[in-house]
């Protein structure tokens, strides 16, 4: 009985041990130049394991877990529904994966068909302050830092064990709880916080490229320009099947339309999101 009880307490132990937290952010962006006024907010996650942290959104998640169900029913595309995934929207269709053990920082995002991946060149340099104060239940400290075009303020707490943060922040003496810009753009707050069994696998749909960050924007800048481009191109420029573009709201699925409809609407769409975000988190 007593090797049973031991056996019993390891596995115990061996279980708690695999479980991850999760911290639940809420993201407060101004993406419009023009427009300070139009201020968009959503919940995003950071996910702690030993090994590692991703951060990402939350209607993210579950617009995979739609998607996911939806083609393990075997409706594919035809099966998802698409005010449901209207309603799950998100101003952060990025990554952001930390491995601890080679103190590394990676970012994925989506340009057309395919996802890119790069290793964050720039480190962060944190200026650290004796200035306190308490936010919610946490006795935090003030730090702060510039990077990719703008200043930050973070506040930390040593009650908890992690030394990171949302977005790419993290280096810290503890969990960054409230970390924002001076110009007041963007925020991260930390909202609550519980235990996960693991972390979740996030639906990659098409090719990983894993790129150097110069080249990424440099993509990146060319998608808002001519996004067809990426569309009806493969990897390595080889051609492949376009892809299929469906309507918007109400509009059937996008049946057998006229490619050229078909091109117009893509890139009108592409280029208006493009003037509503022209305040992005990362200036240079």
């Amino acid at each position: 009985m007593k090797k049973i009880g031991i056996i019993a307490l390891a596995l115990f132990i061996q279980q708690v041990s695999a479980q991850a937290n999760r911290f639940v952010y809420q993201v407060t962006m101004k993406p419009d130049t023009e427009n300070k006024a139009d201020i968009k907010t959503e919940n995003t996650y950071l996910d702690i394991s030993q090994d590692k942290s991703i951060f990402y959104s939350e209607n993210r998640i579950k617009r995979d877990s739609i998607m996911q169900k939806a083609f393990q029913g075997g409706g594919g595309r035809a099966g998802i529904n698409r005010d449901q995934m209207e309603g799950l929207r998100t101003n952060i269709n990025y990554t952001v994966e930390k491995d601890k053990a080679n103190q590394k920082t990676y970012f994925k995002d989506r340009i057309g068909r395919d996802i890119y991946s790069y290793e964050e060149d720039r480190p962060l340099n944190w200026k650290m302050s004796s200035e306190t104060r308490k936010i919610g239940e946490y006795k935090v400290q003030k730090a702060e830092t510039d990077f990719a075009g703008r200043k930050w303020t973070a506040w930390f707490t040593t009650d908890l064990p992690y030394q990171d943060g949302p977005y790419k922040f993290g280096g810290l003496p503890g969990l960054i709880v409230k970390v924002e810009d001076d110009k007041g753009d963007y925020s991260f707050d930390l909202m609550k916080n519980y235990k996960i069994a693991e972390l979740p696998t996030l639906n990659q749909f098409g090719n990983t490229l894993k790129v150097k960050r110069s080249d990424f924007v440099k993509q990146q800048q060319k998608f808002k320009t001519d996004p067809m481009s990426f569309m009806n191109q493969g990897t390595g420029g080889g051609s492949t099947a376009p892809m299929r573009i469906g309507g918007g709201r109400g509009s059937g699925g996008g049946g057998n339309q006229n490619p050229a409809d078909m091109r117009k609407r893509m890139e009108e769409r592409v280029k208006e999101e493009a003037k509503k975000n022209t305040n992005p988190i990362e200036l240079q």
